[in-house]
């Protein structure tokens, strides 16, 4: 016996009391819970293993080649997408549905696709029905909803023969959108929604963008190339003719997502998407309070939300002396300079101070200073073209043609929050209705006025006189046409308008 003692080792012999201590609660809890599995639950739809590539398709052709003609094609089960119709008309949540794709001959199955935006969807009908935009955008039986062959909800009442008519016709900014025609609808692709650690050319997500009422989207084409020549992070995109399910659609803009590959590419940081839903308004230190005003795409379970908490309260709670010394330290004020005047440029109303607060921060961990990235340009280029560097911008009525002189509303004008929102958009941190505590604090300072004021000029010289802005209208119209399905009639009827209005952009901006 004593032999057997020495030959366990001495550590084990002085722990032996933890050591059975240990044994004891392990059998206690085998006798409790038996045999099952414990099963964790997390915050976050992604963990921080859904960054790792486990596979990364090459596919046929660069996808973002705007040389050469793409094809885009997807084929799903009816079920899923009726399913998936039916949960968002419900409750708004965009479920993702199960779906083979094709890009370019390249054949990708079981990824995810759900509908993508906000805006652009208020106007969908399905079955006839619309989902008018409820108060929250969450949660609420929406109006006009009529679960699909059953009765209506208690307390039901369909909207008016006019507002019915006038839904259809608004059918998201400059057009009509339908359930029943999936293939000219907004979509977002994932490829490792279903398949974890796959991605395509690096990407993990692809937006579609609709056609907004146009040919080609020839404005949020060109904005977001002209963004990228300003030098600023901005988005790859290219033309492709689609498909769902055999229904073809006239060539369809497909973006770069700012996905975990995106955030890649940026460096050593971590990627902040700006929710529709929420505000740049201090909450107090508990993270979970800010669930409805950033979501973290990258390095999820390894960083946190804490460095935007921090931004917020401190432009909340930081006096005019403390926000003039302060905020180079915590923000590339070049860069956001740059940001400002590029948004007053191209005429976009729904910056990070619209309505639906498009924007992503990007926070370096080595410098410890953030970056505003722009995101969502397909109102940009579509306002008064005569507005000035101090005029705010205002939206145009979805079906104006592209703004000459004289049209669109007049300077100083800004779009005012529908009813019911106006006390929202005088949040000090801007909510649903508009407007940005760090944006109106950034162009009140004298300091960092002048500095926007610099930036604004240089970019007008060098975008708009300089002719890279008519440059690439004209690379964008030549990669629309190559597309089957192009109409390029309508296209070149669009780039006429779109050219009168950087034209008087360029000479309005040149005093």
């Amino acid at each position: 016996m004593a032999r057997l003692r020495h030959r366990i080792p001495i550590r084990l012999r002085h722990h032996w009391k933890l050591v059975a201590a240990c044994v004891a609660f392990l059998a206690a809890c085998y006798g409790v819970f038996g045999s099952g599995t414990v099963r964790p639950y997390v915050t976050s739809v992604r963990t921080a293993s859904a960054g790792v590539v486990v596979r990364d398709l090459a596919g046929s052709k660069e996808l973002f080649d705007a040389a050469a003609p793409h094809e885009v094609a997807l084929t799903f089960r009816d079920e899923g997408y009726q399913d998936m119709l039916a949960e968002y008309f419900k409750d708004g949540d965009k479920k993702y549905v199960e779906a083979d794709l094709t890009i370019d001959g390249t054949t990708i199955p079981s990824v995810g696709i759900r509908l993508k935006g906000n805006s652009t969807l208020q106007g969908l009908t399905w079955k006839g029905q619309t989902r008018p935009r409820t108060t929250s955008g969450r949660g609420n039986q929406p109006e006009g909803f009529r679960p699909p062959g059953g009765e209506p909800p208690e307390g039901f009442q369909a909207p008016e023969n006019g507002r019915q008519e006038g839904a259809r016709r608004r059918g998201g900014p400059g057009g009509e959108l339908k359930a029943e025609e999936p293939e000219n609808l907004p979509w977002l692709i994932s490829f490792d929604e279903f398949v974890e650690g796959r991605r395509y050319q690096g990407h993990s997500q692809l937006a579609v963008r609709p056609a907004m009422g146009s040919a080609a989207v020839l404005n949020e084409a060109v904005a977001i190339a002209l963004v990228g020549a300003a030098g600023e992070p901005s988005q790859r995109s290219a033309y492709a003719s689609f498909s769902v399910n055999g229904r073809r659609s006239a060539p369809r803009l497909v973006v770069e997502y700012l996905d975990e590959g995106y955030a890649e590419r940026l460096g050593d940081g971590v990627l902040y998407k700006s929710l529709a839903s929420g505000s740049f308004t201090y909450q107090g230190e508990d993270q979970t309070a800010y669930a409805d005003d950033f979501k973290q795409v990258n390095l999820v379970g390894q960083r946190d939300v804490q460095p935007v908490i921090d931004l917020v309260r401190w432009v909340e709670q930081a006096s005019d002396e403390e926000f003039a010394s302060g905020l180079a330290e915590r923000l590339d004020v070049v860069s956001f300079a740059r940001y400002a005047a590029l948004q007053n440029i191209l005429l976009n109303h729904d910056d990070m101070a619209g309505p639906g607060h498009n924007y992503y921060l990007w926070y370096d961990v080595g410098t410890k200073k953030f970056r505003v990235i722009s995101w969502d340009m397909n109102l940009a280029l579509r306002g008064d073209a005569t507005a000035g560097p101090d005029d705010a911008i205002g939206r145009r009525r979805p079906d104006d043609r592209a703004a000459r002189p004289g049209q669109g509303e007049q300077p100083g004008q800004q779009a005012r929050p529908p009813a019911g929102r106006q006390q929202d958009a005088q949040r000090p941190g801007g909510a649903r209705g508009g407007g940005h505590a760090l944006k109106e604090r950034f162009l009140k300072d004298a300091g960092f006025k002048k500095l926007y004021e610099r930036e604004h000029a240089a970019l007008t010289r060098d975008l708009l006189a300089g002719g890279t802005a008519t440059a690439l209208l004209d690379q964008a119209l030549k990669a629309y046409g190559l597309n089957a399905g192009a109409d390029r009639a309508k296209a070149a009827e669009e780039a006429v308008d779109l050219r009168t209005t950087l034209e008087t952009r360029a000479e309005s901006l040149a005093g």
